[in-house]
Formats: structure tokens, C-alpha cells, sequence
């Protein structure tokens, strides 16, 4: 019987009287992450039983609205590579893709 390993994946997050986040950190120990701060996290969760994506998107009170625009596009192109990693569809991504770059120009985004 092969051996089995387990890893957590750990956010802490530090809320104001009115629920909204002040402060966001991370540990992920396999991947070297200790206690890290972050502004933002997207997490999405799929639930296979009722063919749905569960989500939870936070950011702190003090992200600047320029970061979180960045951030999105990230996520975006993030997105675009996963697609393709776990399809190989070519054509989909390649349509993602042009979003993203379309995104970051109306957005007026440098790399």
C-alpha cells in the first residue's frame, strides 16, 4: 500500500466590528509559505455532486484599486493557463488569452 501525505492550506483572517478584512495571511508549509500577508484572495471550489463552483473573494479594506486590477488580470491570465493545462483546448484558451490582453489595454495595464 503506497503511503499517503496530507497538506493544509491555511488563511487567517482578521476582520473590523463590520465583518470586512483588515488583515489576510497564508500558510502553505509544502510550498514554503509561512504566515505570509496578502490584500486579496479568490478561492473557488468545485462541487462535482451539484455541478457548481463555490467561491469565497476577499480583500482588505486597504487594497488599492489599481492593485486589484492587476490582480484581476493575473487571475485572469491564470485562468487562461489553467484552461489549457486541463483541456488542451487551444482555441478556447487563444480566445481567453485575447480577453486578458484586451482587459490589461482598457485597463491601461503594463506588465
Amino acid at each position: 500500500m503506497a503511503k499517503t501525505h496530507s497538506s493544509d492550506i491555511n488563511l487567517h483572517i482578521e476582520l473590523d466590528e463590520n465583518k470586512v478584512p483588515e488583515k489576510l495571511n497564508w500558510t502553505a508549509k509544502d510550498g514554503g509559505v509561512e504566515n505570509e500577508k496578502a490584500k486579496a484572495f479568490l478561492l473557488s471550489v468545485w462541487d462535482s455532486e451539484k455541478q457548481e463552483t463555490l467561491k469565497i473573494d476577499l480583500w482588505t479594506k486597504d487594497m488599492p484599486v489599481d492593485e486589484m486590477k492587476k490582480f484581476m488580470h493575473q487571475t485572469l491570465v491564470s485562468l487562461s493557463d489553467t484552461y489549457q493545462r486541463a483541456t488542451q483546448d487551444d482555441k478556447m484558451t487563444a480566445t481567453m488569452r485575447d480577453f486578458c490582453s484586451y482587459f490589461a489595454e482598457k485597463l491601461e495595464l503594463t506588465k
